[in-house]
């Protein structure tokens, strides 16, 4: 449904994506993840059509989206701050969803303005954050387009109305499967919802992995210097805190029972470091990675 194979775009003289590849076949939720400037908006506006790569192959959908006419059909971008029209209000926005996307489904989107209680004749304009929010996921899940990226698609929204977007999201795909990218750098946000993440990091995709098995990843352990550096001599440490005699790090290895029973042996507290702060830390150029 997507393959990218070394894709690179830069706007003039500064590079904006290089090298770029991953490819998906099936249907699938896929998490983009990546801090802020890493490449993940350029690598959606390719996605979608609204850039043209300088080098490399892309193909969405069967489709070269990029100057198509076809792309409308196939790929649904919401952005996070979606450009509606200042004249618009929910019912222009269902109307003119309803002209640009083919699968669109009218009962669906009526459903979520209904459940998100978003005022039909109220100019967008005047919405709050989390309204607009709610809003693009009207219009990102009623299009039913076969491949839909949105971004950051719970930006603004309460815990009540991310748990809505939660079951709507996976009631519809269930549905009807289809690709769909959801872009954050708050990967706890939307990591329930994907089956895979993608992380990207200056400018390329470094990661694309199961999203259970990359949850595995990143051990914390704290003790005393002497028993830390024993444990880790041949492990990539990817943060260290000095308090005393003392040393917290953070490590580049799968939390399991080995690890546990290691560590409980050298005398050293071990547990899972968060997903967020592992991706962090993996993202963070060391300069220095001895304890």
């Amino acid at each position: 449904m997507i393959k990218l194979e070394n894709v690179s775009f830069s706007y003039g003289n500064t590079p904006a994506l290089q090298n770029v590849s991953i490819s998906e076949t099936e249907p699938i939720i896929i998490g983009l993840w990546g801090r802020n400037g890493s490449g993940k908006t350029t690598l959606m506006k390719i996605l979608s059509g609204m850039e043209n790569i300088d080098n490399g192959s892309i193909n969405v959908n069967g489709i070269t989206p990029y100057n198509n006419n076809e792309a409308m059909n196939t790929i649904t971008y919401i952005q996070e701050n979606h450009p509606f029209s200042i004249l618009w209000n929910v019912e222009d926005a269902l109307h003119f969803g309803s002209l640009f996307n083919k699968n669109w489904d009218m009962e669906l989107a009526n459903h979520l303005v209904a459940l998100f209680e978003l005022p039909r004749k109220k100019k967008i304009k005047n919405f709050s954050k989390g309204m607009q929010t709610m809003l693009q996921i009207v219009v990102g899940l009623a299009s039913k387009s076969p491949v839909t990226i949105m971004d950051e698609p719970t930006n603004g929204l309460d815990a009540y109305m991310r748990k809505q977007f939660y079951d709507v999201l996976l009631t519809t795909y269930e549905e009807d499967p289809r690709l769909i990218i959801l872009s954050t750098h708050h990967i706890d946000e939307i990591e329930a919802l994907c089956e895979k993440i993608a992380i990207i990091n200056h400018q390329t995709i470094v990661r694309y992995e199961n999203t259970e098995e990359l949850k595995m990843r990143g051990i914390l352990l704290s003790g005393s210097s002497q028993s830390i550096e024993a444990l880790i001599k041949d492990n990539t440490i990817l943060e260290k805190r000095k308090l005393g005699k003392q040393i917290n790090v953070m490590i580049d290895d799968y939390f399991n029972d080995e690890w546990k029973i290691r560590a409980k042996e050298a005398g050293v507290t071990i547990e899972k470091a968060p997903l967020q702060d592992y991706l962090v830390n993996y993202t963070t150029k060391k300069e220095v990675n001895e304890v």
